[in-house]
């Protein structure tokens, strides 16, 4: 009995400590790498496009090539254990890059082209790696674990920690980053975290009981037989969920890697106070869980993804109207439209996840899960990712350009930015309306008798 608690307590251990800092390592890479490129490297959209679309590219590739690789050895946890401590290395490493140009932003254009490749390989590098032990590895190894009695008690810590995680690393990453712009310590100690469970996921994690290899031909056939589109595009409502997610992701990645840097550096605000700003935001904004999950309780998914937009909408269109330098006061976060904005934008950001993120996996075919979530990352990740930088990039250029202490040509996001990103969210209407058209269909077929 107690050896069957304690492997117990093993477990869940695993699952919230990997699982949270995990989200965590993404957080600062989402949030707090593009803040440190105009804090020490320079004030140019261009390096966080790159950085955006090469990571979102190596993210796909690994998740494919170590869960096919992870598939055929039938192992997960070697993945997940060197994954997360390569993660934490190469988070680590990334923080080096600022002594390239002293960390005071490039002196030169010599040294800016430098340090800009440098950050560039180092988070494809951390991109590579993270998505080897988290998204390859800790997220299949949850799958491979899951039973109809713990299913409930995964699907929470999974719809919960990317929320915590968000919450955590905008609030704790402002702290550890300070007014004095300290971002060496927040990569040291996030990405010190990373090794330790890393470290801790080889010494105590076990691999499921039934899990065995399988091997489907050779690796390259194997690996190649994810992409099979024929059998997606048979199922049309997942393909219009999907294109709803892909969407709705281009528009909010044309301003969410910026946020930190307008609010930053348009605004005027330290990074510890954009931390509260943005993670009251998201706390609050958490109150959408409860009708969001009413709403699926009733099988309306279509209207509460809507309604997930029309509060995205709502938040980004506040920004952009009213967070401008003339209506901003620095030295005070209690800026009500401000505030009031973020509050939106948080619920209809953790609104629209809960609800895609159910809707589309009740699509999934049970003989092809794993193959599926590859599709998922695509369009989650890859597409978005891919196309948001050529749209955000000369938006910023267009409208924000200064010129530094170093007489370089600098570019700040503005409230313009937002504002297209605000009329382009609404563009998800499009394919949420062909998804609800497909979702009544198959309802008024399965009523048929």
């Amino acid at each position: 009995m107690k050896e069957k608690k304690s492997s117990a307590l093993r477990f869940w251990l695993l699952v919230w400590g990997l699982g949270l800092i995990g989200q965590l390592v993404w957080n600062i890479e989402n949030q707090w790498f593009n803040t440190f490129v105009y804090a020490k490297i320079a004030k140019d959209p261009t390096i966080i496009s790159w950085m955006v679309a090469v990571s979102a590219i190596a993210t796909t590739i690994s998740t494919f090539v170590f869960g096919t690789m992870s598939d055929r050895k039938g192992r997960r946890k070697t993945f997940i254990g060197f994954g997360y401590i390569l993660w934490g290395i190469f988070t680590i490493l990334f923080g080096t890059t600022e002594f390239i140009t002293g960390g005071k932003g490039a002196a030169t254009a010599k040294l800016l082209m430098l340090a800009a490749t440098a950050v560039v390989l180092a988070d494809a590098l951390m991109s590579f790696f993270g998505s080897m032990g988290n998204d390859a590895g800790f997220n299949v190894w949850l799958n491979d674990n899951m039973t109809e009695k713990n299913r409930g008690h995964i699907g929470a810590a999974l719809a919960t920690q990317p929320i915590l995680g968000t919450i955590i690393g905008v609030v704790l990453g402002g702290m550890l980053i300070g007014k004095e712009d300290n971002y060496m310590r927040l990569f040291l100690v996030f990405g010190g975290l990373a090794i330790v469970f890393g470290i801790a996921a080889l010494l105590f994690m076990k691999d499921a009981p039934g899990l065995a290899p399988n091997r489907q031909g050779s690796f390259m056939q194997q690996l190649l037989g994810a992409f099979n589109f024929r059998e997606f595009i048979k199922l049309r409502e997942l393909v219009w969920v999907f294109l709803t997610l892909s969407v709705y992701f281009i528009a909010f990645n044309v301003f969410y890697p910026h946020v930190g840097n307008y609010l930053i550096y348009y605004l005027g605000y330290t990074p510890d106070d954009i931390g509260i700003i943005q993670g009251v935001g998201l706390l609050l904004g958490m109150v959408s869980v409860i009708p969001a999950s009413m709403l699926l309780k009733k099988n309306k998914f279509a209207l509460a993804a809507a309604l997930s937009i029309v509060l995205s909408i709502l938040g980004v269109g506040l920004l952009g109207l009213f967070g401008r330098p003339e209506n901003v006061d620095p030295t005070n976060i209690f800026n009500i439209p401000l505030l009031v904005g973020m509050f939106f934008f948080g619920c209809g950001y953790i609104m629209f996840m809960q609800v895609l993120s159910v809707w589309m996996k009740q699509l999934f075919p049970e003989e092809s899960k794993g193959q599926f979530e590859g599709f998922r990352i695509v369009f989650f990740v890859l597409i978005p990712w891919v196309v948001s930088p050529f749209i955000a990039n000369p938006i910023i250029k267009s409208n924000g350009k200064i010129l530094d202490t170093n007489g370089l040509e600098a570019y700040l996001p503005t409230h313009v930015l937002m504002l297209i990103s605000c009329a382009l969210i609404c563009l998800s209407f499009v394919p949420l309306f062909f998804a609800a058209r497909q979702r009544a269909l198959r309802e008024k077929a399965q009523d048929e008798p």
